[in-house]
């Protein structure tokens, strides 16, 4: 059987820590990989497909999020908790960090994964629902239907995986299906009373306040100073209603405003460094590189 480049049949540990849990449940039965890649910001993407009289495979809580996308056959697959519902081809499930299920897997099954952190999925709450992290969590899906995750998951199977361009082209199209999926499939966490943190109103006021001064120095006593709040006290609110470091959010959103103006402008890029508060073009391009993968003038060339 050719084996395409991208595939690996043993991939290196997880850069960015995922536990993977279901990659291997995956790896330990029959199921065939054909192809694997880490994308880079704690993403990773694989393809399986498998054949089988009918077996059983459980997952025990992964420790990650899998969304599951079927590009063939299914047909006579079940989960145990849900008897008599049957996948198809463009069905797609869902399963959470903390989820546990049984299936039953029969006959032929194609399907593409996307394995992707807790936090890289929460953390968007704040952003595009001005929620707290902490409050929401994937739901537990299975075999729901949405076009646009679908057709974004299609394209990801057509698409080379191989390649710092190949690779960036597909991370784009992969945050793109976990922006959908966030505001399709977000589910808010059983336990509704959140203990610390900042509360709504500050902390949209903190995160207003950031977006607006990308451009310029931001320090830890600037942000204590529109909290009301001592350093100490908003360092530690502020990880956990952001879920993340005021100093890696600042990182953050600094990286996405750059993605956004190389993606939809035409500046040069030493006005896109400016625009983002990064000292000088050579600062810039270390820390764009060292979070996308690719240098400013790469992703600019390959996504606009």
């Amino acid at each position: 059987m050719h084996v395409p480049p991208d595939t690996a049949a043993n991939p290196s540990p997880d850069p960015g820590g995922i536990t993977h849990a279901v990659f291997r449940t995956l790896h330990a039965t029959n199921a065939e990989l054909e192809r694997f890649a880490w994308l880079g910001d704690e993403l990773a993407i694989a393809i399986w497909r498998r054949q089988t009289e009918e077996e059983e495979t459980a997952y025990i809580r992964p420790g990650h999020h899998t969304l599951s996308y079927y590009l063939g056959g299914g047909y006579r697959t079940e989960r145990n908790e849900l008897p008599g519902l049957f996948g198809s081809p463009g069905r797609l499930c869902t399963l959470p960090d903390e989820h546990e299920s049984r299936w039953v897997v029969r006959d032929k099954l194609r399907f593409l994964h996307i394995y992707f952190l807790p936090e890289h999925f929460t953390r968007r709450a704040v952003v595009e629902l001005d929620r707290e992290p902490r409050e929401l969590t994937l739901a537990d899906r299975t075999y729901f239907e949405h076009q646009h995750i679908a057709q974004l998951c299609a394209s990801l199977e057509h698409m080379p995986w191989q390649g710092p361009d190949a690779l960036l082209r597909v991370n784009e199209t992969t945050h793109e299906a976990l922006s959908h999926l966030l505001r399709s499939q977000g589910a808010l966490r059983r336990d509704p009373v959140l203990k610390g943190g900042l509360s709504p109103a500050v902390r949209r006021r903190l995160a207003d306040y950031i977006e607006a001064r990308l451009d310029q120095p931001i320090t830890l006593g600037m942000l204590a100073g529109i909290a009301c709040l001592s350093e100490y006290h908003l360092a530690r609110m502020f990880r956990i209603s952001f879920g993340m470091p005021p100093y890696a959010w600042i990182a953050s959103r600094r990286v996405d405003r750059a993605r956004q103006l190389l993606r939809t402008s035409e500046l040069p890029l030493q006005q896109v460094a400016d625009a983002c508060g990064y000292a000088d073009l050579s600062h810039f391009s270390h820390r764009f590189r060292s979070s996308v993968g690719a240098s400013p003038r790469q992703y600019r060339s390959l996504l606009t």
